[in-house]
């Protein structure tokens, strides 16, 4: 049996391609100047004021520009996450998130990243599972790049041909590299039971529409200014998309679109993912400045990354926490009290003015903490005061901070020093990790006892209330 996610895809593809009606009027326009010619002043008025009686309407039932997957999916899908009009970060730098008496610690706002260092999702609430936030890091790009040949002698300790030295590998690819990933939107669509298409059917598949920007040259790129002003507003820019499952694909869809498995190297660990490359337009590589070829690798879920370092074990946990594309933890949390007093340690200028939690990926962010109190915490419990909805978590490290958050995530500008440069010389505060600064900590999701591992799951929602179980030091492991 066929996928049913290829066939929508399928579906969207070609509706995207253009306009039925804008072809069939290309041929009117190479005789109408002609035909204009032979009207007087009262011919022309009745001829202009005819079309735009017929046109008018015809236009509003065909609109005379190209489909947009989005605009499918609205039959079947609901969309997912807030609209930034409704974030919960538009204050983040207030007092108000500061310890208020009588009050504990709260979730402030929840992110999720479908695709690994493209822009994040916000969400009020989120299913939580091992692995962390459900749909979280599920995909991520990767380059192609064949190593240096190492000399004779170190090939032959490992080789007799010295073949396996210079062998191509997958390599990830974040902001680090790249940090114009930050301007790839990410749009996540479930189904709606409540909605139905007499085109599409029922479509019971979850789906991602990837967007960057991008505007060709020429006739065509005006086009596609005009198309995005008149579909999405006057500040809305040029922009493609594909759109990628959420459902790991089976092996019937993984022939019928050309995927292929492939090795990814993620920092000193090796996985075993499905290459979908073949859905990314050529042009995201021109945009992001790709030096290799670039892939976007699925994870496998039969080949999770398995955590251990600082992570409780399984003898604990009851379940041997894994990850997908994670750095190396399931959850990521932020306390904006924290972020807050390293704001105020910074070297600002023109283009760094004021922190922003999302330059840290969080997936949970928090107010009304202590600043730093967290790097105390062992395990939490989250829980909601009106619905007593509760959740779990055990926290296992500090996260150690690269240069990542130099980049701006609304501009994927990447800032020459900060806040690298504030984290290093005021945050070096673990010994596992000398010399590095550290913001924000690692979690591990946990779930009753008693539950059954097929039902591992909890659901985190903005509001609920932090209780700290345990508290301790914490030791970061390499």
């Amino acid at each position: 049996m066929s996928h049913p996610g290829a066939g929508l895809q399928s579906q969207l593809a070609d509706a995207v391609h253009g306009s039925a009606l804008v072809q069939g009027l290309g041929d009117l326009t190479t005789s109408l100047p002609e035909f204009l010619d032979q009207l007087d002043a009262v011919s022309l008025v009745l001829l202009v004021v005819t079309l735009i009686a017929f046109t008018v309407p015809v236009f509003i039932l065909f609109p005379p520009i190209p489909v947009e997957r989005s605009d499918a999916l609205r039959q079947t899908h609901s969309h997912v996450g807030l609209p930034p009009s409704q974030t919960n970060l538009r204050d983040q730098l207030s007092p108000v998130h500061r310890v208020q008496f009588g009050l504990a610690p709260k979730v402030q706002s929840l992110f999720v990243y479908p695709i690994k260092s493209c822009r994040g999702i916000e969400l009020a609430r989120s299913k939580v599972v091992p692995t962390g936030l459900e749909h979280d890091r599920l995909y991520t790009f990767a380059q192609l790049r064949t190593p240096v040949p190492a000399p004779a002698a170190a090939a032959d300790a490992t080789s007799p041909t010295g073949d396996q030295q210079s062998k191509p590998v997958w390599e990830l690819l974040t902001q680090r590299q790249l940090p114009l990933l930050a301007n790839v939107k990410v749009d996540l669509w479930v189904p709606d039971p409540a909605k139905t298409s007499r085109q599409l059917g029922t479509v019971n598949d979850a789906f991602l529409v990837v967007r960057f920007p991008w505007m060709d040259y020429g006739p065509r790129g005006l086009v596609q200014w005009v198309t995005a002003k008149i579909s999405r507003g006057f500040q809305a820019k040029s922009e493609k998309e594909f759109m990628l499952p959420i459902a790991f694909p089976d092996n019937q869809e993984i022939k019928a679109r050309g995927y292929t498995f492939a090795n990814v190297k993620i920092w000193k660990d090796v996985t075993f993912a499905l290459n979908v490359g073949a859905e990314v337009p050529p042009e995201l590589a021109q945009y992001l400045g790709v030096k290799h070829r670039l892939g976007l690798f699925r994870m496998d879920p039969s080949k999770q990354r398995e955590v251990f370092r600082c992570a409780q074990p399984q003898s604990v946990l009851g379940y041997q926490p894994a990850v997908d594309f994670q750095d190396a933890y399931p959850l990521h949390l932020l306390n904006l009290t924290s972020m807050q007093d390293l704001d105020t340690l910074l070297l600002k200028d023109d283009t760094m003015n004021g922190l922003d939690a999302r330059r840290f990926r969080p997936n949970i962010i928090i107010s009304g903490a202590e600043q730093y109190d967290e790097e105390t915490w062992k395990a939490i419990n989250l829980k909601h005061p009106s619905t007593n909805d509760e959740c779990g978590f055990d926290v296992a490290c500090r996260t150690v901070r690269c240069k990542l958050p130099n980049v701006d995530p609304g501009t994927g500008i990447r800032h020459k020093v900060e806040p690298d440069r504030a984290l290093r010389k005021f945050r070096d505060v673990d010994e596992g990790a000398p010399k590095m600064g550290c913001l924000g900590m690692q979690l591990c999701p946990m779930f009753p006892p008693a539950t059954a591992a097929e039902n591992l799951e909890s659901y985190v929602e903005v509001g609920m209330e932090i209780d700290v179980l345990k508290r301790g030091s914490h030791h970061f492991l390499k």
